[in-house]
């Protein structure tokens, strides 16, 4: 499976994709405070992460080698 990260640089904010699926995130669990939000499908498989202040957070390059949303 291939990676997909999203990034919008309006909010700073990348999103990596574990699931190729289209399930939908029905929980959400803050794993780092105010950085890493981790989001659960309803089968409680972890389906997406959430980076806040990315550009901070990722390796030097990693946003703008992701599809860019804004």
């Amino acid at each position: 499976m291939e990676l997909r990260v999203t990034y919008d640089k309006s909010v700073d904010t990348a999103y990596l994709y574990l699931s190729t699926s289209q399930e939908t995130v029905v929980r959400e669990v803050e794993a780092v405070p105010e950085t890493i939000i981790l989001g659960f499908d309803s089968e409680d498989r972890l389906v997406g992460i959430e980076v806040l202040g990315a550009r901070k957070t990722l390796p030097t390059g990693f946003c703008d080698q992701a599809e860019q949303l804004s």
